[in-house]
C-alpha cells in the first residue's frame, strides 16, 4: 500500500489553506516554526493556528503575523504591496535553511514554476521577476511550509521526487482584485498560465470572488500529478482548512491523506495519466556563428540542466544557411539555459513555449559482457508487477570506451550488452 493525498478544492485553494489543511491533519505547528526559522526571516513572521467555523463546520486556520502588522494575504487578499523579491534570492534562502531534502527540492519547484508562470505573464525571464506578492514573507512560509507538512506526513514521491499528490478541478472565480499591478480579471493572469502550463480542468461554482490565488496554483500545480477525479484510494485522514473569508458555501480546503495499491500496480493509472510533465523549449535560428562553437554550446547546455538539445539546417533570409537550435528542459532550469544561448551565439532572441509530454519509467541497470561491465537504460510503462518493458538500450559511452579499449566494433559490445541483459535475472 502506497501512502498518497488528495485535494479536494470546492472553494478554491490559497497557500494558508494547504498550511490550515496540514496542521488539521497533525502537522506540528512547532515543527513548522523550527523548520521555516531556517529561512532567515524568523524575526519577520510568527505562526499559530485555530479552529474556526466556516457556514456550522470546524476548519484549521493558519495565521502568518507578520512583524511589521501587515495583514497576512491570505485568499482573496494576497495581491497588496509586499517585500519585493527576485527567484534567485528566494532560491538561496531556502538552499541556505536546511530542510528536509525532499522539502527542499519540492520548494525550489513550486517557486521555479510560478517564476516561469510570472514572466510569462509579463514577458521577461523568470529571474527578473517582482514577487510582489509571492516572495513576501507570508507566502514564502505558505509554500515551504505546505512542502515541509507533505514530507512530515510521510506522501510517498513517484519516480521523479515529486510528491504523490492528486488534486480536484479548480473552480475559476470571478470579479476582480487588487494586485501589484492595479486591478485585475479573476482568475487573476499569473492562475491562468499555471492552469494553462499543466492543462488543469476548471468549472464555475457560482461564486465571484478570488477563490484559487497564485500561490495556491503554483503549489498544486507543481506538486500534484493529475487532476480531476480522485484517484483509487482508502481514506485514513481528512485535513481541513479555513479560508479566510466567508462564501455561500463552506470555505474549506479538503486534503484527504490515505493508501492506495493501484497507485502502484493500475498501468493504466501511471503510465497513460501520470508519466506526464510539463517541459519548456527554446528555439533560435542563427545564421552568424562559427560553427565550431555549437559543440561547445551543447556542452554548456546540457551542464545548464538541459533535457535534450539539436539542431536542424535552414534556409534564411537572403537565401544565407543557418541552424534552428532548439532546448528542451524543465521550467526551472529555463532560465539557466536561456543565459547560455544569450552568452555563447550570436542570436538576438529566444522563443519559448511551454509544452506537455508523455515520458517513460526508467532505471539504470548495470551487465557484465566478457569485456567489460555495460550500464543499460531500461525504461517501461506501468509499475510493480504490471509493467511493460518498453525500451532497452546499452550506454553509448560505455560501449564506446570498451570498444576503443578492445578494438572491436562498437555494435559488437552493444550486441554483447543487450544480450547479457536478456539473460539475466533482471528482466
Amino acid at each position: 500500500m502506497v501512502k498518497i493525498a488528495y485535494l479536494q478544492c470546492p472553494t478554491g485553494i490559497s497557500g494558508d489553506m494547504c498550511l490550515g489543511a496540514l496542521v488539521s491533519l497533525g502537522v506540528p505547528i512547532e515543527y513548522l516554526t523550527e523548520k521555516l526559522n531556517g529561512l532567515g526571516i524568523s524575526q519577520e513572521f510568527q505562526l499559530r493556528a485555530e479552529l474556526v467555523q466556516r457556514n456550522g463546520q470546524q476548519a484549521t486556520k493558519v495565521h502568518v503575523d507578520l512583524v511589521d502588522h501587515h495583514h497576512h494575504h491570505d485568499h482573496d487578499h494576497e495581491h497588496s504591496h509586499d517585500h519585493t523579491r527576485h527567484l534567485p534570492e528566494i532560491e538561496k534562502m531556502i538552499l541556505l535553511a536546511g530542510l528536509p531534502s525532499r522539502a527542499e527540492a519540492w520548494s525550489l519547484a513550486v517557486f521555479g514554476q510560478l517564476a516561469v508562470a510570472e514572466g510569462a505573464v509579463h514577458g521577461i525571464a523568470p529571474e527578473k521577476v517582482h514577487f510582489h506578492e509571492v516572495g513576501a514573507v507570508d507566502a514564502i512560509v505558505d509554500i515551504v511550509g505546505t512542502c515541509l507538512g507533505l514530507d512530515w506526513l510521510g506522501v510517498e514521491s513517484n519516480h521523479e521526487g515529486l510528491p504523490l499528490l492528486y488534486c480536484s478541478a479548480f473552480p475559476t472565480g470571478g470579479g476582480t482584485v487588487r494586485a501589484a499591478h492595479g486591478q485585475m480579471a479573476v482568475p487573476v493572469p499569473a492562475v491562468l498560465k499555471l492552469w494553462e502550463m499543466r492543462g488543469c480542468p476548471v468549472y464555475s461554482n457560482g461564486i465571484e470572488r478570488e477563490l484559487v490565488t497564485p500561490t495556491g496554483a503554483a503549489i498544486a500545480t507543481t506538486l500534484a500529478r493529475d487532476f480531476g477525479a480522485t484517484p483509487p484510494i482508502t481514506i485514513k485522514r481528512v485535513g481541513l482548512g479555513a479560508g479566510t473569508i466567508n462564501l455561500p458555501i463552506p470555505n474549506i480546503l479538503r486534503l484527504w491523506l490515505g493508501e492506495s495499491p493501484s497507485i502502484q500496480s493500475d498501468s493504466v493509472y501511471t503510465a497513460d495519466r501520470n508519466s506526464v510533465e510539463t517541459i519548456t523549449v527554446l528555439e533560435t535560428q542563427i545564421d552568424d556563428l562559427n560553427p565550431q562553437a555549437i559543440g561547445y554550446v551543447f556542452e554548456a547546455l546540457f551542464a545548464a540542466g538541459a533535457v535534450d538539445v539539436f539542431t536542424q539546417s535552414i534556409g534564411m533570409k537572403k537565401s544565407r544557411p543557418g541552424i534552428l537550435l532548439t532546448v528542451i528542459c524543465h521550467p526551472e532550469n529555463l532560465h539557466n539555459c536561456e543565459a547560455v544561448i544569450f552568452r555563447e551565439t550570436t542570436t538576438l532572441g529566444i522563443r519559448r513555449t511551454t509544452q506537455q509530454r508523455a515520458i517513460l519509467q526508467r532505471e539504470i541497470q548495470a551487465v557484465k559482457t566478457e569485456y567489460g561491465q555495460v550500464r543499460v537504460k531500461l525504461a517501461w510503462l506501468g509499475q510493480s508487477k504490471n509493467k511493460v518493458i518498453a525500451n532497452v538500450q546499452p550506454e553509448y559511452e560505455d560501449c564506446a570506451e570498451l570498444a576503443r579499449k578492445h578494438n572491436i566494433p562498437w555494435r559488437e559490445i552493444q550486441r554483447l550488452a543487450l544480450q547479457s541483459w536478456y539473460l539475466s535475472d533482471k528482466n
